[in-house]
């Protein structure tokens, strides 16, 4: 692939997600399969299958993004951002180039490696899913304000290691115990007593020098690895390290720094998850612990410390994102199993879990990125992380279970994370559940030629059909018995137009026209 062609897809991508999200009423320029344009006509195609849109921009007729860029400058509001999403598109080609460079090399670096290098909660596949676009998000790639010697040095893709730098923070507040190879104040070359150490991404460096709270160690320790997160690094075997870095992705709002809240808030979702797990024990299920993190009421002084199962030491760890990613031993990482079995299997243990948290009033925006496969020699399971995105539905929860000590939703912190409406909670089930982990895997698959299409969509219909029983009437009228299907409106809300117009109180729980039900549609092969 060529430059050009790089730059012609991602122009293809970007008007899809503009005219999914309807952003400006982009689609009232829509003629006969034709986006008439001020400036050019542009061909669109019937989908098949319909997965979000009807229609798609033919990638074939050489877009460029100055075409985008003028598309929206003609029918953009004075107030919108045109300005940092003309910046973000840049952004995201120019690091689409750069994979394209950089990918060959390390998938070489990767080809030596071991098996037995390659299982347990490393790098190892999440290198290989960062070279993957995001299933929905049009310039996934970019990270608002690195270079890209910064992502050559620090992005997952690349497969680096570097070492961490730390701080004294006074006065911090702590939760649980830092692991074994926490450093003390004389490994970073500080004299004791400055305040509690917190890891420092080498990115965030200038920032906390200048936090009067914060004493910069002059010495780096721990040698770590990017996952693909980014901000989020391997530790040791079992454990992996989140601080906050300086950087946006998804959306110029969509900050990778660490709000204070969050951190609390998770660890209380995760209690209350370990708290249903433990009343429905047949669940193929293993949670992170989340339960150690420091912040000091600043975004750029934060951590959390994830351990891991050890169910998952000497096993594959799969991330959802890495699975349709090439292989560095050719072909795709899903091909190391039998396709249909495995997604059939991931399907099942999906939705089994899903559909029993709708129950009990939880929705959680558990991406591709915080649900991995757990392959090894027991059954199929899934390992999920990262539950500060969820809903909760209280009054439901309540009727199904009594929260425990330090396992209150009404203790959330962010209240955006508590409802009294189904609604919302089915349309993040939809959204993230059945648009992301579902059906955008089963397209991937069918697009390489390793799943026909029909043959997935009938796996998502059937695991869905069988996960749903009697009590779930409310969920299968918004899923496989919708006419039509939600979808989020991620560019226009994070970048484009600001909350105060969208409403939006949560830029991820922002939603656009709702697209074709591709659960009803037996057409496509």
């Amino acid at each position: 692939m060529t430059g050009h062609d790089i730059e012609g897809s991602l122009a293809a991508r970007i008007l899809d997600a503009l005219l999914r999200e309807n952003y400006a009423g982009l689609r009232r320029f829509i003629e006969q399969k034709t986006l008439r344009l001020p400036h050019r006509p542009v061909r669109l195609l019937q989908a098949c299958p319909a997965f979000l849109s009807e229609f798609v921009v033919d990638p074939a007729q050489k877009l460029r993004l100055s075409d985008v860029f003028t598309t929206v400058h003609a029918v953009a509001d004075p107030r919108d951002d045109t300005a940092a999403f003309e910046r973000e598109c840049l952004d995201a080609l120019a690091t689409a180039k750069l994979h394209l460079d950089a990918r060959p090399a390390v998938h070489r670096r990767l080809a030596r490696l071991p098996d037995e290098l390659r299982t347990g909660p490393g790098t190892f596949y999440e290198t290989l899913a960062a070279y993957n676009d995001h299933p929905v998000h049009p310039t996934g790639r970019s990270r608002a304000g690195l270079s890209m010697a910064d992502l050559s040095r620090y992005a997952p893709e690349f497969a680096p290691s570097f070492p961490l730098r730390w701080a004294a923070v006074r006065n911090p507040e702590l939760a649980g115990s830092p692991p074994g190879w926490w450093p003390g104040p004389s490994d970073v070359g500080l004299a004791p007593g400055l305040g509690v150490l917190f890891p420092v991404h080498p990115l965030a460096v200038r920032q906390v020098r200048e936090r009067p709270g914060a004493t910069l160690a002059p010495d780096p320790y721990l040698q770590v690895a990017p996952t693909l997160s980014m901000r989020t690094v391997a530790a040791a075997p079992l454990d992996h390290l989140k601080m906050p870095l300086p950087t946006a992705t998804l959306g110029l709002r969509n900050r990778r720094t660490i709000m204070p809240g969050t951190l609390p808030d998770g660890a209380l979702v995760e209690r209350l998850l370990r708290d249903v797990l433990q009343r429905e024990p047949a669940l193929p299920v293993l949670l992170a612990d989340e339960q150690t993190y420091g912040h000091a009421q600043d975004p750029l002084l934060g951590y959390l410390v994830r351990r891991f199962p050890p169910e998952t030491a000497r096993a594959h760890i799969v991330p959802i994102a890495a699975l349709l990613a090439e292989a560095p031993d050719g072909g795709y990482v899903v091909e190391r199993w039998d396709v249909e079995a495995l997604f059939d299997a991931y399907l099942s243990a999906l939705f089994s879990w899903n559909v029993t948290l709708f129950r009990y009033g939880i929705a959680l925006e558990a991406h591709q990125q915080n649900v991995a496969l757990v392959l090894g020699d027991a059954p199929l399971r899934l390992l999920v992380k990262d539950n500060d995105g969820a809903l909760i539905n209280t009054s439901r929860l309540r009727e199904r279970l009594t929260p425990s000590p330090g396992a209150d939703p009404r203790d959330l912190i962010d209240r955006r994370m508590t409802t009294s409406d189904d609604e919302a909670l089915a349309r993040v089930f939809v959204t993230i559940t059945l648009h992301l982990c579902a059906a955008a895997p089963a397209f991937g698959l069918a697009e390489r030629g390793l799943l026909p299409w029909r043959t997935g969509l009938s796996l998502i219909r059937e695991r869905l059909d069988d996960a749903l029983g009697p009590v779930d009437a409310f969920l299968r009228s918004r899923t496989l018995d919708a006419d039509a299907l939600p979808g989020k409106a991620m560019v226009t809300a994070g970048t484009l137009v600001d909350k105060a117009r969208t409403g939006a109180a949560d830029i991820n729980k922002h939603y656009g026209p709702p697209g074709p039900n591709y659960l009803l549609d037996a057409t496509c092969p």
